[in-house]
């Protein structure tokens, strides 16, 4: 979309909220992302899907391929949290180093730590639950 396009949805919050359940992902150049706030509103921050910064030496396949990979740890009030770390295609190295990454910053997430983790499972699609920790 371009900035007249943009324009056309006039802060409304219904059609940024429709924009923003249409699409998993954004990306903006920095022209227009800095343009985004005044244009649409706090629709797509409240939404978790703020877009992310895209240059002109970046190859788009390439940085869409990197959104997918990436995930969102979103501390709420709940007491379990089920993320997804791998995938088939990849090797055990590289699932080794994903679930060091994500516990590791899972952990960096909470108040006090390691203190506040009472268990951690491992769980395959097929498999039975690991206990780590």
């Amino acid at each position: 979309m371009d900035v007249e396009a943009l324009k056309k949805l006039n802060k409304d919050k219904k059609l940024v909220k429709k924009l923003a359940k249409k699409y998993d992902a954004f990306l903006a150049s920095e022209a227009l992302i800095k343009q985004i706030p005044r244009l649409l509103g706090p629709g797509l921050n409240k939404a978790g899907k703020f877009p992310s910064l895209i240059t002109h030496q970046e190859s788009m396949v390439q940085k869409v391929k990197d959104i997918k990979c990436t995930i969102k740890f979103q501390m709420k009030k709940v007491l379990c949290l089920a993320v997804a770390v791998g995938n088939v295609n990849m090797t055990e190295d590289e699932l080794v180093q994903n679930l060091n990454m994500s516990i590791n910053f899972l952990v960096s997430l909470l108040k006090k730590n390691w203190q506040n983790v009472r268990s951690l499972h491992l769980k395959s699609t097929m498999g039975r639950p690991q206990r780590l920790y």
